[in-house]
Protein backbone atom coordinates (compact mmCIF):
# COMPACT_ATOMS: atom_id res chain seq x y z
CA UNK A 1 0.00 0.00 0.00
CA UNK A 2 1.35 3.63 -0.71
CA UNK A 3 0.12 6.88 -0.39
CA UNK A 4 1.13 9.34 -3.45
CA UNK A 5 2.65 12.97 -2.14
CA UNK A 6 1.92 15.97 -4.08
CA UNK A 7 5.99 15.85 -5.37
CA UNK A 8 4.74 12.65 -6.84
CA UNK A 9 6.94 10.56 -4.32
CA UNK A 10 5.22 7.23 -2.45
CA UNK A 11 5.50 6.51 1.05
CA UNK A 12 4.75 3.13 2.01
CA UNK A 13 2.88 2.01 4.95
CA UNK A 14 4.82 -1.39 5.44
CA UNK A 15 8.33 -1.62 4.39
CA UNK A 16 9.76 -2.60 1.22
CA UNK A 17 9.45 -4.72 -1.10
CA UNK A 18 12.83 -6.71 -0.16
CA UNK A 19 12.59 -6.19 3.48
CA UNK A 20 8.52 -7.91 3.15
CA UNK A 21 9.31 -10.34 1.03
CA UNK A 22 12.38 -11.74 2.87
CA UNK A 23 10.75 -12.20 5.50
CA UNK A 24 7.81 -14.00 4.00
CA UNK A 25 10.78 -16.39 2.53
CA UNK A 26 11.71 -16.84 5.80
CA UNK A 27 8.81 -17.48 7.46
CA UNK A 28 7.22 -19.70 4.75
CA UNK A 29 10.33 -21.92 5.15
CA UNK A 30 10.47 -22.30 8.84
CA UNK A 31 6.99 -23.16 9.65
CA UNK A 32 5.92 -24.98 5.95
CA UNK A 33 9.30 -26.18 3.96
CA UNK A 34 11.61 -26.90 7.11
CA UNK A 35 9.10 -29.81 8.19
CA UNK A 36 8.32 -31.15 4.99
CA UNK A 37 12.06 -31.39 4.39
CA UNK A 38 12.09 -33.41 7.59
CA UNK A 39 9.82 -36.07 6.17
CA UNK A 40 11.82 -36.62 3.45
CA UNK A 41 14.83 -36.54 4.76
CA UNK A 42 13.64 -38.89 7.62
CA UNK A 43 12.39 -41.36 4.62
CA UNK A 44 15.04 -41.36 2.91
CA UNK A 45 16.47 -43.37 5.65
CA UNK A 46 14.89 -46.28 3.70
CA UNK A 47 16.19 -48.20 0.67
CA UNK A 48 14.02 -47.87 -2.40
CA UNK A 49 12.89 -51.35 -1.88
CA UNK A 50 11.55 -50.84 1.79
CA UNK A 51 10.06 -47.75 0.79
CA UNK A 52 8.49 -48.85 -2.13
CA UNK A 53 6.89 -52.16 0.55
CA UNK A 54 6.38 -49.82 3.23
CA UNK A 55 4.39 -47.61 0.96
CA UNK A 56 2.03 -50.24 -1.17
CA UNK A 57 1.97 -52.82 1.90
CA UNK A 58 -2.35 -54.21 1.51
CA UNK A 59 -3.47 -51.81 4.90
CA UNK A 60 -1.58 -49.02 2.94
CA UNK A 61 -3.36 -48.80 -0.27
CA UNK A 62 -7.12 -49.99 1.23
CA UNK A 63 -6.34 -46.40 3.66
CA UNK A 64 -5.45 -44.81 0.33
CA UNK A 65 -8.30 -45.75 -1.41
CA UNK A 66 -10.87 -44.83 1.87
CA UNK A 67 -9.23 -41.82 2.58
CA UNK A 68 -8.99 -40.02 -0.97
CA UNK A 69 -12.23 -41.73 -2.23
CA UNK A 70 -14.02 -40.27 1.08
CA UNK A 71 -12.24 -37.21 1.05
CA UNK A 72 -13.20 -36.70 -2.44
CA UNK A 73 -17.15 -37.27 -2.01
CA UNK A 74 -17.06 -35.25 1.08
CA UNK A 75 -15.90 -32.44 -0.46
CA UNK A 76 -18.10 -32.41 -3.74
CA UNK A 77 -21.03 -33.50 -1.78
CA UNK A 78 -20.11 -30.30 0.44
CA UNK A 79 -19.65 -27.98 -2.99
CA UNK A 80 -23.28 -28.58 -3.80
CA UNK A 81 -24.91 -28.19 -0.41
CA UNK A 82 -22.31 -25.40 0.77
CA UNK A 83 -23.18 -23.05 -2.12
CA UNK A 84 -27.04 -23.85 -1.48
CA UNK A 85 -26.27 -22.64 2.09
CA UNK A 86 -24.10 -19.84 1.56
CA UNK A 87 -26.89 -18.57 -1.15
CA UNK A 88 -29.63 -18.78 1.44
CA UNK A 89 -27.19 -16.97 3.86
CA UNK A 90 -26.79 -13.83 1.25
CA UNK A 91 -30.61 -14.31 -0.66
CA UNK A 92 -32.39 -14.14 1.97
CA UNK A 93 -33.08 -12.46 5.27
CA UNK A 94 -35.33 -14.64 7.60
CA UNK A 95 -35.74 -15.30 11.71
CA UNK A 96 -32.48 -16.65 12.98
CA UNK A 97 -30.40 -15.64 10.39
CA UNK A 98 -27.17 -14.71 12.45
CA UNK A 99 -27.82 -17.93 14.43
CA UNK A 100 -27.21 -19.96 11.29
CA UNK A 101 -24.83 -17.65 10.23
CA UNK A 102 -22.79 -18.55 12.81
CA UNK A 103 -23.13 -22.42 12.90
CA UNK A 104 -21.81 -22.39 9.76
CA UNK A 105 -18.24 -21.99 11.75
CA UNK A 106 -19.05 -24.19 14.43
CA UNK A 107 -16.93 -26.94 13.04
CA UNK A 108 -14.00 -24.44 12.70
CA UNK A 109 -14.24 -23.76 16.50
CA UNK A 110 -14.89 -27.72 17.79
CA UNK A 111 -11.87 -29.51 18.69
CA UNK A 112 -12.10 -32.62 16.55
CA UNK A 113 -11.62 -34.64 19.12
CA UNK A 114 -14.97 -33.10 20.68
CA UNK A 115 -16.36 -33.17 16.92
CA UNK A 116 -15.82 -37.08 16.48
CA UNK A 117 -17.18 -37.78 20.09
CA UNK A 118 -20.22 -35.65 19.70
CA UNK A 119 -20.99 -37.70 16.18
CA UNK A 120 -20.31 -40.91 17.42
CA UNK A 121 -22.85 -40.76 20.36
CA UNK A 122 -25.45 -39.25 17.88
CA UNK A 123 -24.42 -42.13 15.00
CA UNK A 124 -24.24 -45.17 17.91
CA UNK A 125 -26.18 -47.56 18.17
CA UNK A 126 -27.82 -46.22 20.81
CA UNK A 127 -27.83 -42.32 19.82
CA UNK A 128 -30.27 -40.27 18.80
CA UNK A 129 -30.23 -41.09 15.37
CA UNK A 130 -28.16 -44.14 15.25
CA UNK A 131 -30.85 -46.77 16.89
CA UNK A 132 -33.18 -45.92 14.29
CA UNK A 133 -30.52 -47.54 11.71
CA UNK A 134 -28.86 -50.68 13.52
CA UNK A 135 -28.62 -54.26 12.20
CA UNK A 136 -26.44 -56.98 14.24
CA UNK A 137 -23.32 -57.65 13.30
CA UNK A 138 -21.00 -61.07 12.72
CA UNK A 139 -21.06 -61.86 16.25
CA UNK A 140 -24.49 -60.98 17.15
CA UNK A 141 -24.17 -57.56 18.82
CA UNK A 142 -26.69 -54.90 17.57
CA UNK A 143 -24.20 -51.83 15.70
CA UNK A 144 -25.42 -49.02 14.09
CA UNK A 145 -24.76 -48.55 10.11
CA UNK A 146 -22.85 -45.34 10.33
CA UNK A 147 -20.33 -46.68 13.13
CA UNK A 148 -17.34 -48.77 12.03
CA UNK A 149 -18.67 -48.03 8.45
CA UNK A 150 -17.23 -45.80 5.62
CA UNK A 151 -20.78 -44.20 5.78
CA UNK A 152 -19.63 -42.49 9.42
CA UNK A 153 -16.66 -41.65 8.11
CA UNK A 154 -18.30 -39.77 5.54
CA UNK A 155 -20.28 -38.18 7.89
CA UNK A 156 -17.74 -37.00 9.27
CA UNK A 157 -15.37 -35.59 6.61
CA UNK A 158 -18.92 -33.43 5.39
CA UNK A 159 -19.07 -32.25 9.42
CA UNK A 160 -16.05 -30.58 9.06
CA UNK A 161 -15.67 -29.95 5.23
CA UNK A 162 -19.13 -27.80 4.76
CA UNK A 163 -17.48 -24.16 6.66
CA UNK A 164 -15.01 -24.09 3.68
CA UNK A 165 -17.32 -23.99 1.06
CA UNK A 166 -19.51 -21.40 2.36
CA UNK A 167 -16.78 -19.05 3.33
CA UNK A 168 -15.29 -19.23 0.03
CA UNK A 169 -18.01 -18.48 -2.04
CA UNK A 170 -20.19 -16.51 0.52
CA UNK A 171 -18.22 -13.10 -0.51
CA UNK A 172 -18.56 -13.86 -4.14
CA UNK A 173 -22.19 -14.10 -3.55
CA UNK A 174 -22.05 -10.53 -1.86
CA UNK A 175 -19.92 -9.03 -4.42
CA UNK A 176 -22.49 -10.03 -6.73
CA UNK A 177 -23.92 -7.14 -8.48
CA UNK A 178 -27.78 -8.13 -9.16
CA UNK A 179 -27.77 -6.23 -12.28
CA UNK A 180 -26.68 -8.80 -14.37
CA UNK A 181 -29.19 -11.20 -13.28
CA UNK A 182 -31.64 -8.40 -14.40
CA UNK A 183 -30.34 -7.28 -17.73
CA UNK A 184 -30.06 -11.61 -18.69
CA UNK A 185 -34.00 -12.11 -17.39
CA UNK A 186 -34.94 -8.96 -19.45
CA UNK A 187 -33.15 -10.53 -22.55
CA UNK A 188 -35.18 -13.66 -21.69
CA UNK A 189 -33.24 -15.84 -20.00
CA UNK A 190 -35.76 -17.94 -17.56
CA UNK A 191 -33.95 -18.77 -13.91
CA UNK A 192 -32.05 -21.74 -15.00
CA UNK A 193 -30.33 -19.85 -17.25
CA UNK A 194 -29.38 -17.09 -15.84
CA UNK A 195 -27.64 -19.34 -12.77
CA UNK A 196 -26.44 -21.60 -15.38
CA UNK A 197 -24.91 -19.16 -17.30
CA UNK A 198 -24.13 -15.43 -15.13
CA UNK A 199 -24.26 -16.98 -11.89
CA UNK A 200 -22.05 -20.04 -11.80
CA UNK A 201 -19.42 -19.10 -14.22
CA UNK A 202 -18.48 -16.82 -11.55
CA UNK A 203 -18.91 -18.82 -8.75
CA UNK A 204 -16.83 -21.64 -9.74
CA UNK A 205 -13.29 -20.08 -9.05
CA UNK A 206 -14.84 -19.84 -5.54
CA UNK A 207 -16.33 -23.48 -5.83
CA UNK A 208 -13.08 -25.20 -6.69
CA UNK A 209 -11.28 -23.22 -4.00
CA UNK A 210 -13.66 -24.12 -1.36
CA UNK A 211 -13.69 -27.66 -3.13
CA UNK A 212 -9.57 -27.84 -2.85
CA UNK A 213 -9.71 -26.30 0.97
CA UNK A 214 -12.56 -28.96 1.76
CA UNK A 215 -10.71 -31.72 0.42
CA UNK A 216 -7.19 -30.97 1.87
CA UNK A 217 -8.79 -30.33 5.54
CA UNK A 218 -10.38 -33.72 5.07
CA UNK A 219 -7.26 -35.73 3.83
CA UNK A 220 -5.59 -34.95 6.83
CA UNK A 221 -8.48 -35.51 9.42
CA UNK A 222 -7.92 -37.81 12.66
CA UNK A 223 -9.73 -36.69 15.36
CA UNK A 224 -13.12 -36.51 14.52
CA UNK A 225 -12.85 -40.00 12.63
CA UNK A 226 -11.23 -41.90 14.69
CA UNK A 227 -14.14 -42.23 17.16
CA UNK A 228 -16.70 -42.83 14.19
CA UNK A 229 -14.49 -44.96 12.18
CA UNK A 230 -13.56 -48.34 14.16
CA UNK A 231 -10.27 -48.99 12.71
CA UNK A 232 -10.91 -51.93 10.87
CA UNK A 233 -7.83 -52.90 9.01
CA UNK A 234 -8.58 -53.10 4.95
CA UNK A 235 -11.98 -51.68 5.82
CA UNK A 236 -12.28 -48.22 7.99
CA UNK A 237 -8.77 -47.59 8.50
CA UNK A 238 -7.53 -44.17 7.94
CA UNK A 239 -4.37 -43.22 6.09
CA UNK A 240 -3.90 -40.89 9.00
CA UNK A 241 -4.33 -44.11 11.20
CA UNK A 242 -2.15 -46.07 9.83
CA UNK A 243 0.70 -43.70 10.56
CA UNK A 244 -0.06 -43.22 14.32
CA UNK A 245 0.23 -46.93 14.12
CA UNK A 246 3.47 -46.90 12.82
CA UNK A 247 4.41 -44.24 14.70
CA UNK A 248 3.40 -45.81 18.08
CA UNK A 249 5.70 -48.48 16.76
CA UNK A 250 8.58 -45.97 16.85
CA UNK A 251 8.83 -47.29 12.75
CA UNK A 252 9.49 -43.67 12.05
CA UNK A 253 10.88 -44.72 8.94
CA UNK A 254 7.68 -46.30 7.64
CA UNK A 255 5.41 -43.65 8.91
CA UNK A 256 7.29 -41.02 6.83
CA UNK A 257 7.07 -43.26 3.83
CA UNK A 258 3.13 -43.01 3.85
CA UNK A 259 2.93 -39.46 4.98
CA UNK A 260 5.38 -38.46 1.79
CA UNK A 261 2.37 -40.61 -0.42
CA UNK A 262 -0.20 -38.23 1.21
CA UNK A 263 1.90 -35.23 0.55
CA UNK A 264 2.61 -35.71 -2.78
CA UNK A 265 -0.15 -36.81 -3.94
CA UNK A 266 -2.08 -34.08 -2.32
CA UNK A 267 0.24 -31.72 -3.90
CA UNK A 268 -0.48 -32.83 -7.03
CA UNK A 269 -4.47 -33.32 -6.57
CA UNK A 270 -3.98 -29.25 -5.22
CA UNK A 271 -2.31 -28.33 -7.94
CA UNK A 272 -3.99 -29.35 -10.60
CA UNK A 273 -7.48 -27.93 -8.57
CA UNK A 274 -5.65 -24.71 -8.77
CA UNK A 275 -4.40 -24.88 -12.59
CA UNK A 276 -8.09 -25.71 -13.35
CA UNK A 277 -9.57 -22.34 -11.05
CA UNK A 278 -7.02 -20.70 -13.08
CA UNK A 279 -8.21 -21.86 -16.24
CA UNK A 280 -11.54 -20.89 -15.45
CA UNK A 281 -11.27 -17.55 -13.95
CA UNK A 282 -9.24 -16.67 -17.03
CA UNK A 283 -12.09 -18.42 -19.47
CA UNK A 284 -15.06 -16.32 -17.03
CA UNK A 285 -12.72 -12.93 -18.14
CA UNK A 286 -12.49 -13.49 -21.47
CA UNK A 287 -16.22 -13.92 -22.02
CA UNK A 288 -17.27 -11.17 -19.74
CA UNK A 289 -14.63 -8.73 -22.06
Amino acid sequence: MAIKQSRGKKIRVLPGFKLTLGFTVFYLGLIVLIPLAAVFWKTSSLTWPEFWHTVTMPTAMASYRLTFGTSFLAALVNAFFGLIVAWVLVRYEFFGKKIVDALVDLPFALPTAVAGITLATLYSAHGWIGRFFTHPDQFGQIQSIFTSSRLGIFIALTFIGLPFIVRTVQPILEDLDPELEEAASSLGANRWQVFWRVILPMLTPALLTGFALAFARALGEYGSVIFIAGNIPMKTQITPVVIMQELDMYDYGKATAIAVVMLVVSFVLLLGVNVLQWWTNRYNTHNLA
